[in-house]
This record gives C-alpha cells, sequence and structure tokens, in this order.
C-alpha cells in the first residue's frame, strides 16, 4: 500500500508529494497528518508540492481541508512550490484553500511557519498582559 511519508522536524512536519495524488492515497495522506499533528504535537506542516503539475477539486479540497483540521489542532499550515497551472486551476475551480499559507519555496516556507508560530507564542506569553485575580486584603 502506497504512502507518502511524513517527516518530523523538530516542531513541524515536512511532507514532498513527488507522485500524482490518486482519491485513496490522498485521503490517507489527510487522515496520516492529522494523526502525525495530534500525537506529535507539531505546530506546523509544511507541504511540497513542486512535483504536482495538475490538480483537481477533490485534491484542492483535501490540502484545504489538512489546513482546517491541523488549525483546529493548533498547527499551520504551508503550502509551498505550487506550478502557475495549478495556482490557476484552484482559483477557476474556487478553491481558495482557507487556512492554508502559501510560499514560493521549501526555505521561504520554513520561514513563514517559524514566525507563524513565533507570533502565536508571543500572544500566549505576553508579560504586560495582567488577567490575574488577584485579591489583596
Amino acid at each position: 500500500m502506497d504512502r507518502i511519508p511524513i517527516l518530523r522536524m523538530g516542531q513541524f512536519l515536512l511532507v514532498t508529494i513527488q507522485v500524482d495524488l490518486y482519491d485513496r492515497l490522498a485521503l490517507d495522506l489527510e487522515a496520516d497528518l492529522v494523526k502525525m499533528v495530534s500525537k506529535t504535537g507539531a505546530k506546523g506542516i509544511l507541504i511540497d508540492i513542486s512535483a504536482v503539475s495538475i490538480v483537481d477539486s477533490f485534491m484542492g479540497r483535501i490540502i484545504g481541508n489538512i489546513g482546517v483540521m491541523s488549525k483546529l489542532l493548533d498547527a499551520e499550515t504551508v503550502v509551498v512550490g505550487m506550478q502557475p497551472a495549478v495556482a490557476i486551476t484552484l482559483v477557476e475551480l474556487g478553491l481558495p484553500l482557507k487556512g492554508v499559507y502559501t510560499a514560493l519555496n521549501v526555505e521561504r516556507g520554513m520561514d513563514l511557519l517559524k514566525s507563524k508560530i513565533q507570533v502565536i507564542d508571543d500572544e500566549e506569553i505576553d508579560p504586560d498582559d495582567d488577567d490575574s485575580d488577584d485579591i489583596t486584603e
């Protein structure tokens, strides 16, 4: 049974799609990624689709679903290496990929993920935010 490898790099998961995804493989990737985010506590997913030359509405929905599901699990998703024809097709199909960020290549994608995680961490730990319920007597 075919599987797309999912590599862990620190707090991120890296997926490189090197083959055309048929429906079952795409569904398996979606399920595997969600399980890995939950299992590892990953804060980001980077999906490299630079080898993908064509995408259909099903594959577009799968990428969007991965973004939404990972966001629900407190992780960001970045898709990198999108070919112009793929971008055009996604727009023509009306698939905006909500919840998914994009970058031109893996390096920029990793920088984007790191910046998103840093912003989230900074918002969670704000030393000037005093929401304590201390009562002084």
